[in-house]
């Protein structure tokens, strides 16, 4: 759960530091107020991508933090086991920034971690749902695996995908087997000429960039023998070895200067003890600037312009560049390295000469695991069928009824299984699947994106939204915190009162941020947050904060007028009579 969050120089906000409590946290405000500046800041902790203009202008850098509960998720903390993260009393720490060179950094527990990490690690906690989801699940590409994921068979997928895949080379390497005896002799000559030219190259791994470090240094040996002998001619008096001489080196040395020094004020703290301290830390001082000039002057002694060496490392540059270009292009998101990848190019080829040397040998045993593949192939195609077909019964029902709740009582969905060709094998199984939606009574099932109505459109994305999460809307496993962006768009009325106490009921086991712009959403919240922007010495600031009952009267009485008249209050103080939740 999110207990807290600070926002420091995140577009219009300046500085803001909230505190969040369970149950159905809504978030309301004027248009343009900044509510999409809040869930971007909460996005940008969840990992998603940051510009640099989300930083206040005259800023340096924004960031955002948070502290977050997490109690029973086995996710969580078999995530942090694995990295070696501990959970501080069922408390965890979250933080992320932006600089303007475009650069940040990302901690969890004081522990730097990638954006990736950071993505994957929120998402054990926090569901974002606003338009962009929209999109998503709107593509049919994306319904099998929103399908899997329901059906909790997303490692069994995997599995499956990796028997394809062998299955795949294994059936290449049967077609490289029966080519004729004349391809076969010039594939090996290819080959072995390839794997010659790379043995005789003796690549070593990481050298290409050794190389052009030292290329660069040779190249601009010159400008390095400058400052290095203007660095060093700092630290002696008349170092005629250093060149011409600095301002400081014709006048005191800073070893001269710092020997006075250190002389100084040890007769100093012979008159005055109090001095002694800081008379230490000078004779360190001393020491430290005596062995820093003693590296750096033996550096500059052996600096020496090797032209010949240079003629050889970039001869030798040309010859690995060249192999890069010929060999690691194909294998280069398989290997750590440029030098890896032509490494492994060499070493695949190694390997398709031993089989192409001894296709007749293998082609029985290829043969044989063939038919095996198949055959285990076949079973967990079956069993991913069966399994899929299962859970899109309790998909169906699900969405329908959560459909009928929110309003949509002759709604009908169904997940469409769809068997590929006969002995069509895809990567993921063999069928298609897709969302087929009839919104009314007498209308047939159409794809999702046929949808016309906005407001039918939101509340089907909330309905799948909310039944593919079914099995993490527990009250102890799963997402923690479900993000709601807009999720009102093109409804009001009474279906606008269902999808409101539809999330309100989904906050009593989990806890719910939703923006809305509807009264009739936001007076079942137990939490009321109001986003407002005020402009003080002519620079513009969003804010956020809690509000108090009589606070969200007024707003609620805004959110349905416009203002905050007598006739709008009283229709407020209806509302909340009614359907109110805030404590």
């Amino acid at each position: 759960m999110l207990e807290e969050m600070s926002i420091r120089n995140y577009a219009l906000i300046d500085s803001i530091t909230l505190s969040f409590r369970p149950g159905f946290n809504v978030l309301s405000g004027e248009t343009g107020a900044g509510k999409s500046i809040i869930v971007g800041s909460l996005s940008f902790l969840m990992g998603g991508k940051a510009e640099v203009d989300v930083i206040r202008s005259g800023c340096d850098e924004a960031s955002v933090s948070a502290v977050i509960s997490v109690i029973n998720n086995n996710d969580v903390s078999e995530w942090l086991k694995n990295r070696d993260i501990e959970c501080d009393e069922n408390t965890i720490i979250i933080r992320r920034n932006i600089k303007t060179t475009g650069r940040g950094s990302i901690f969890i527990q004081n522990i730097p971690v990638t954006r990736q990490d950071l993505s994957e690690f929120m998402g054990l906690l926090f569901d974002l749902h606003g338009q962009h989801n929209h999109e998503s699940l709107l593509k049919k590409e994306n319904h099998r695996r929103y399908l899997d994921r329901f059906a909790g068979i997303e490692n069994e997928v995997n599995e499956f995908s990796r028997t394809f895949l062998e299955l795949s080379e294994k059936r290449k390497s049967m077609e490289s087997s029966l080519k004729s005896e004349r391809e076969r002799e010039e594939r090996l000559e290819i080959l072995n000429y390839n794997i010659d030219e790379i043995t005789k190259a003796a690549v070593q791994p990481g050298e290409i960039r050794e190389l052009e470090n030292e290329a660069q240094k040779l190249s601009d040996f010159e400008k390095l023998a400058e400052l290095v002998n203007t660095a060093s001619g700092c630290f002696f008096d008349n170092d005629s070895s250093a060149g011409q001489q600095s301002e400081v080196s014709r006048s005191l040395s800073v070893l001269s200067l710092t020997k006075k020094a250190k002389n100084a004020l040890d007769s100093a703290s012979l008159v005055d003890s109090s001095l002694n301290e800081l008379s230490r830390r000078f004779e360190n001082l001393y020491y430290e600037a005596e062995d820093i000039a003693g590296e750096l002057r033996s550096y500059r002694d052996n600096l020496i312009f090797d032209p010949h060496r240079l003629e050889e490392v970039n001869d030798r540059l040309s010859l690995l560049y060249k192999l890069k270009k010929k060999y690691a292009r194909n294998a280069q998101d398989q290997a750590g390295s440029e030098e890896e990848a032509i490494l492994l190019y060499k070493k695949n080829a190694e390997a398709e000469i031993d089989t192409l040397r001894s296709a007749d040998e293998n082609r029985e045993k290829l043969k044989t695991q063939i038919t095996a593949l198949e055959k285990l192939l076949i079973t967990k195609a079956q069993s991913l069928r069966e399994k899929r077909t299962a859970a899109s019964v309790n998909l169906n029902r699900l969405i329908t009824g959560v459909l009928r709740h929110l309003g949509m009582p002759n709604a009908g969905f169904l997940v469409q299984i769809v068997p590929k060709p006969q002995s069509s094998f895809g990567h993921y199984g063999t069928e298609d699947i897709e969302f087929l939606i009839s919104a009314n009574t007498g209308e047939p099932l159409k794809d999702l994106a046929k949808i016309a109505s906005g407001g039918e459109l939101s509340r089907v994305m909330l309905a799948i939204k909310t039944a593919l999460l079914s099995d993490k809307i527990q009250e102890t496993s799963g997402v923690d915190t479900l993000v709601f962006d807009e999720i009102d768009t093109g409804i009001g009325g009474e279906v606008a009162l269902k999808v409101g106490e539809y999330l309100a009921q989904i906050g009593k086991i989990k806890q719910i941020f939703c923006v809305t712009h509807l009264a009739s959403i936001a007076v079942r919240a137990d939490n009321h947050f109001k986003v407002e922007k005020r402009t003080e010495g002519g620079r513009t600031y969003t804010g956020i904060g809690p509000l108090s009952a009589d606070g969200r009267r007024k707003e609620i009485a805004r959110m349905l007028a416009g203002e905050a008249g007598e006739t709008a209050l009283a229709h407020a103080d209806e509302l909340i009579s009614k359907y109110g939740n805030l404590s």
